[in-house]
């Protein structure tokens, strides 16, 4: 991840304002790995920048996408996810309590060819999305049939 010197330089080269509320909430998604919404991002801020509005999250994650710093998940939700490790990866999402987390073994290198062979586009990008239920909803689940 960036600090923030660099996320500020960063910002100011694609001529958008380095403001204390942008760099929080930059902060703030680069050190979790729980995808969080707009929402949850401003949660957590809002106590220590009691100024900031859920729109300036908003504002702040689509400028964050814009110059590379974030990318946009859509998981199957309402709201979007988001996360600060832009290279490509997949994600698997549950169903049962909407948690969302990394999947780091998979190499889609095939797949991707096998994409571009069965439909003759030069594949530029790609979201991959697995669903099911995490390891804590199925011992609840479980729990609850014993």
């Amino acid at each position: 991840m960036m600090t923030g010197a660099e996320v500020t330089t960063l910002l100011r080269s694609k001529g958008f304002k380095a403001t204390p509320q942008r760099l929080a909430v930059y902060e703030a998604l680069s050190h979790t790995t729980a995808h969080p919404n707009a929402d949850m991002l401003y949660r957590e801020l809002v106590p220590h920048y009691p100024t900031m509005s859920l729109a300036t999250v908003y504002k702040t994650l689509d400028i964050l996408c814009e110059v590379g710093l974030a990318q946009e998940l859509n998981v199957g939700e309402e709201s979007f996810r988001y996360d600060a490790t832009v290279e490509s990866h997949p994600h698997v999402r549950c169903v049962s309590c909407g948690r969302v987390d990394d999947v780091p073994v998979l190499n889609d290198t095939a797949l991707l060819s096998q994409a571009e062979i069965a439909t003759g586009y030069d594949i530029t990008g790609r979201q991959i999305y697995f669903y099911g239920v995490c390891p804590a909803c199925a011992a609840k689940r479980k729990k609850q049939l014993h």
